[in-house]
């Protein structure tokens, strides 16, 4: 038996084509939040099962919905994220057939309308199939899958709406800074007065020549060019940090 997973916190929009998309598996179920919006009701108007469970971080969640669900194979899919046909084929054939316990799923992200042909939104891979009893997740942001044997990839993608707008780009950003500045404090990372610069200047290189974002023409441009600010902002908030506790020692 395998199970669609989907995760929700007030993900009207999107749940409805979400879960249409994975009607092919034997039962979907949506782990929400405790959404506030009519996320439960057009979830359990479109079939799926529903059970609500308090947000701590990714990882948690995703760990307590591996507790719960009742299947031999679980599918993570997020709300803003479609299955396609071509990949429901693929994902039935291998678990059927091979002994991996875990795949990697290519993803197209559109973002601002355009598909991402590169800049490290293509091919994006996450592992989201994984054999029920052998994968637990780690990391509270960004969350990565620890595997108890053998993984894969599979060739089909699945789609991602991934930011409508700038706005909802730039709101997200802030949320990942947040984390990757007190990991790196944690860490003990340091960062002199050139490391944002530099670290800038590294990042927009590597996401538009090494990650091929030149192929995304003006929305490679843009969204290297705001991807390094990023990096410029985080170090520059680690560096800010560090001067803050020297004076105060």
């Amino acid at each position: 038996m395998l199970k669609a997973v989907i995760l929700t916190l007030n993900e009207a929009p999107h749940i409805a084509a979400c879960i249409e998309s994975v009607q092919w598996a034997d039962g979907v179920l949506v782990f929400d939040s405790f959404s506030t919006d009519a996320t439960v009701v057009l979830a359990r108007q479109a079939g799926a099962e529903v059970i609500q469970h308090p947000f701590e971080n990714y990882a948690q969640q995703r760990n307590a919905a591996l507790d719960v669900v009742a299947a031999d194979w679980v599918f993570f899919v997020d709300a803003d994220e479609r299955a396609t046909p071509e990949l429901a084929q693929e994902i039935r054939q291998v678990v059927a057939t091979d002994e991996k316990v875990g795949w990697w799923v290519p993803r197209h992200n559109y973002i601002f309308g355009h598909r991402m042909r590169g800049a490290g939104w293509w091919p994006d891979h996450q592992l989201r199939l994984l054999r029920h009893g052998r994968a637990r997740y780690e990391r509270a942001v960004h969350e990565v899958a620890v595997l108890d044997g053998k993984e894969g990839y599979l060739q089909a993608p699945m789609i991602h709406y991934n930011y409508d707008t700038l706005q909802d780009f730039l709101k997200k950003q802030q949320r990942y800074i947040n984390y990757d500045v007190k990991v790196l404090v944690e860490k003990g990372e340091k960062s002199r007065f050139y490391t944002p610069y530099r670290q800038a200047l590294r990042h927009f290189w590597w996401r538009f020549i090494t990650l091929n974002g030149w192929r995304d023409g003006v929305y490679g441009v843009l969204l290297s060019g705001l991807m390094a600010y990023y990096e410029m902002v985080k170090y520059g908030r680690v560096r800010r940090i560090y001067q803050s506790q020297a004076r105060t020692t």
